[in-house]
């Protein structure tokens, strides 16, 4: 399992124009199955992604073609975790 963190580096304006094409890209690995939840950070300076993938490796790929990556929107931090306990009824997306 992976968080991944988005941190903007462009101003909130930019973030915007790139917004509807960064939801699309999301929801098309919502599609596959790859993500399971994401969001903006509060305050607004970044995203958050929990993903499912097999290697960190995998992840990259996954964000290389996101594009908030693309057009230089955000940078990001992969965190790869164990998930050890969970809430009832979210072991299927372990």
């Amino acid at each position: 399992m992976f968080i991944v963190l988005l941190t903007y580096k462009k101003p909130l304006e930019e973030v915007m124009a790139h917004l509807d094409a960064h939801c699309a890209w999301l929801d098309g690995h919502y599609a596959a199955g790859r993500f399971l939840c994401s969001g903006p950070r509060v305050p607004r300076t970044g995203g958050v992604i929990l993903c499912r993938a097999e290697s960190r490796e995998e992840v990259e790929a996954l964000t290389a073609d996101d594009p908030f990556r693309l057009h230089g929107i955000a940078d990001y931090t992969v965190v790869e975790f164990q998930a050890t306990h969970s809430a009832p009824g979210f072991e299927a997306f372990l």
